[in-house]
Order: structure tokens, then C-alpha cells, then sequence
């Protein structure tokens, strides 16, 4: 018994050399792992890059697409981000939104003027210069940067230098970092409204670098060291991910409804639809799609530098095609509301005051109110055809029809009118009828014809 205990048991030799065997294979495995996982991480170690694009005037909507980009692009920790550009400006205060949000910023933004033929005008030359890198493609513009009220007309003198000052002191700040060269030209873009290329931008350090595309940036900000709010940082690009951060569909729409030219599009739409139901009441589609459409069209609006006197001359037009459906004359009020709308439309959009990138396309507004006015005119011609139309069903459509009596009567009697009888009264002053004679029904009492010998 024990010598058979004695021969199961592993002495301490054997038992040294399979702990060394059991590592020796833990440590291969690991070693696997490791080169197996190896070409993922060289893959994706670059840091991230998001792309956020904006393009057009300034927007409550693009200030929250830039300030939302900021936040996610801190949160997921990414290496950067890249704000490409392209605005002819906006109002003051939205860019001052967004040069605050760059600022604060814990991730480098770098503000990039793109594609050829972009251009950083008026407030989009301040938000270039908050990027923490400031770069433009070939071909572009920076400049142009005086401040305008609010009708994009000259300021007071006393406002006017009170603005220029503040936005002086804003692009010294910006620029002081880029030399004395910088400093002056990003002072003359608002004293003086002047604009350079990307060339000449560069030449004066107002700006960074200028790339031809997203590579070619990538490429020339590897090593480049920024100042944030949070301290200095050096960029690592040489295996940067890119990222295209989007926009929501809420952002989308609201975007799109700062375009002028659909702005007046929901105006024209929301009118039609609500004089459709004016004119033949009694349904509920066409003036819900009517106010919907006015009240997209205010918010946008609100939002555009507009002429508001344009206003008037709508509701002039607006009224014109009401008073057409009651006049006893149709086609002149009307016309009248046609050229009323054109009027109302060019100087809501297209007054001298308004910037010019807040235009609608002439030839759209006049072509929509011509459409306008003939859709109107022809549902206004219609109805008034169907209002002169003979009933075809009731009692009042008996009148005017031609019944025979049935049997031979002075004053009352049987009318036979296609497959009925119907009890039928003669009218005073006429001759007793023949079973047989044709009677022409003059008006229904209840349930008696008045009627009238034929001939």
C-alpha cells in the first residue's frame, strides 16, 4: 500500500520542469495576442480629427452645429477640430457666440477657408482668427470685415467707431501671436474693409498655413504647436482619423429655412393655401398646410436682415385677392394683388439695405407670383362656375323640369315628373289641363309642384 503511494507521486524535478513548460506557453500565447493586435493599433492610433462644415451666412442653427461639434469633440477626447468655412458673415452677435465657444475650447479648432473660391468675409474673417490655427485653401478670401447695422448700411459715426474699435481690440488679440504685419492687416479689414487672398493672407502671417486640401493640412500641422485656454499643445497628425461630424435634421431644416429664396417660397405657399380655403371654405388641408407654411416663413424671417416695410405691400396683396372674391368684377383685383406681391417681395428681400447674400432671385419672384395669381384666378373661376351651376339634386332640382298630368284637372291634380307622381297645383290664371299635357314645374311647396301649361 505504501509502495504504491510512493510510485503515483511527482517529485520535485518533474514538477519544476512542467510549471517551466506551462509559462513558456502562457508567454507565447500572450505573445500572439500582442502581434495579432499590433496592425489594429497602427492602424488606429492616430488621434481624431473631427471635420465640421459651415457654409453660408451665420445662423442660430450653424452657432449651435459648431458649439455641439466642440462639446463631442471634447468629450470623445479627440485630437482636433477642423471647422472648414465658408461665410459671407452675419450678425455680431452670433459670431460672437462662436468665436467664444472656439476660445474655451479644450480641443485646438482649426478654422479652414474652403473649397477654392470660399470666402471668410465680414464676421467669417473674426472667426478664422479665433481658430487656434487659421489656415485657407488656394484661391480664397479673407477680408472685409466693417461692421454694418443691421440693414447692411454705414453705422453713425459715433456707433460706428464704437463697433470698429471693439472689433479692433477683438483681431489684436487673435493676431498679436502672428507678428506686427498680422496684427496691421487684421486692423485695416475692419477700418478700412479690405480683403487679400490666401496668399497674401500668408505673406502677412495673418494666417497659418494655406493647404490644398485635408491632406495637405494633416501634413503640415503634424508638430505644430498650439496655445488653448487649457495650455500648449503640440499636434500629432501624422496618422490622424478624420471624422465627419453632421449635422442634425433639426439643424438641417432650420438652416434651410434662413435661405431667402425659400423663405419667400413658404410665403407664397402659405398665402395660396390659405386663400384656396377663403375661397371655397369648408375643407381644413389647405389652411393648416397655409399657416405652417407662414409660420416656417416668420421664423426665417426672423432670422434674415430684411426690409420689413415689404410687409405691408404683402398684406396689400393678401387683401387684393380676398376683395376679388366678393367683387361682382373678376381678374382686376387680381392683377392689381399680383403686382402688389412682386413689389411686397423685392423690397422685403431685395432693398438696397439688405445684404446682398440675403437676395431672392428676381426671376422667381416674379415667376411665383404670376403663378400665384393664375392658380387664384382659375380656383376663383371654378367656383363661381359651380355657384351658377343648376342643382341636380333635391327639390330644387325639380324647377325647370317638364312633368304630364296624369287625368284631367282645373286646379289640382296628379303630375307624373320621370318615375314618380307628385300632387301638383296649376297657376292662378291658367286653363284647366288635359290628361296627358305637358306642365313645366315653377316652384316646389313641400310636396307639391307649382306648375304652368307648356305652349
Amino acid at each position: 500500500m505504501i509502495a504504491m503511494y510512493n510510485t503515483g507521486k511527482m517529485n520535485p524535478t518533474s514538477y519544476l520542469h512542467m510549471s517551466k513548460i506551462r509559462r513558456g506557453i502562457l508567454l507565447l500565447c500572450l505573445a500572439l495576442l500582442l502581434l495579432g493586435a499590433w496592425p489594429v493599433q497602427a492602424q488606429e492610433g492616430g488621434g481624431l480629427f473631427l471635420v465640421l462644415t459651415a457654409e453660408g451666412p451665420l445662423t442660430p442653427a450653424m452657432a449651435e452645429y459648431i458649439n455641439r461639434g466642440i462639446k463631442v469633440a471634447e468629450m470623445r477626447q479627440a485630437e482636433g477640430l477642423i471647422l472648414q468655412l465658408n461665410t459671407p458673415g452675419g450678425s455680431i452677435d452670433l459670431m460672437n457666440r462662436i468665436v467664444e465657444d472656439i476660445r474655451a475650447s479644450r480641443v485646438p479648432i482649426i478654422v479652414y477657408v474652403t473649397p477654392r473660391g470660399a470666402n471668410a468675409g465680414s464676421a467669417g474673417t473674426v472667426i478664422t482668427l479665433a481658430g487656434h490655427v487659421a489656415v485657407m485653401a488656394p484661391e480664397t478670401v479673407i477680408g472685409a470685415a466693417s461692421p454694418v447695422d443691421i440693414e447692411g448700411q454705414d453705422l453713425g459715426e459715433t456707433l460706428e467707431a464704437k463697433a470698429k474699435n471693439v472689433l479692433k481690440a477683438k483681431v489684436r488679440s487673435f493676431a498679436e501671436r502672428r507678428g506686427a504685419d498680422a496684427v496691421a492687416l487684421a486692423e485695416a479689414t475692419i477700418e478700412s474693409a479690405e480683403a487679400v487672398t490666401a496668399n497674401e493672407a500668408l505673406a502677412a502671417g495673418l494666417i497659418d498655413f494655406v493647404a490644398n486640401d485635408l491632406e495637405d493640412l494633416l501634413e503640415q500641422l503634424d508638430g505644430f504647436q498650439v496655445e488653448t485656454a487649457h495650455g500648449s499643445i503640440k499636434l500629432r497628425t501624422s496618422a490622424a482619423r478624420l471624422e465627419t461630424f453632421k449635422p442634425t435634421f433639426i439643424e438641417q431644416v432650420l438652416a434651410t429655412l434662413t435661405n431667402p429664396n425659400i423663405v419667400f417660397l413658404l410665403l407664397a405657399i402659405g398665402f395660396q393655401a390659405i386663400l384656396i380655403e377663403l375661397s371655397s371654405p369648408g375643407g381644413w388641408l389647405s389652411g393648416f398646410i397655409g399657416v405652417v407654411c407662414l409660420i416656417l416663413a416668420i421664423y426665417g424671417l426672423g432670422v434674415l436682415d430684411v426690409n420689413w416695410f415689404g410687409i405691408l405691400f404683402l398684406v396689400i396683396a393678401f387683401v387684393l385677392f380676398i376683395l376679388d372674391i366678393k367683387a361682382p368684377t373678376h381678374g382686376a383685383l387680381t392683377a392689381a394683388a399680383v403686382g402688389s406681391l412682386i413689389v411686397g417681395a423685392l423690397v422685403l428681400f431685395n432693398s438696397p439695405g439688405v445684404p446682398s447674400f440675403q437676395r431672392v432671385s428676381v426671376p422667381l419672384i416674379v415667376g411665383t407670383s404670376l403663378v400665384m395669381g393664375a392658380i387664384f384666378f382659375t380656383i376663383l373661376t371654378f367656383a363661381l362656375r359651380a355657384q351658377a351651376t343648376p342643382h341636380w339634386m333635391g327639390q330644387e332640382s325639380l324647377v325647370g323640369k317638364v312633368g304630364i298630368a296624369r287625368g284631367d284637372f282645373e286646379r289640382f291634380g296628379i303630375v307624373q315628373l320621370g318615375g314618380e307622381q307628385w300632387s301638383a297645383e296649376l297657376l292662378e290664371g291658367e286653363s284647366p289641363a288635359k290628361n296627358g299635357e305637358r306642365l313645366e314645374v315653377i316652384e316646389v311647396q313641400g310636396l307639391r309642384l307649382r306648375v304652368r301649361k307648356l305652349g
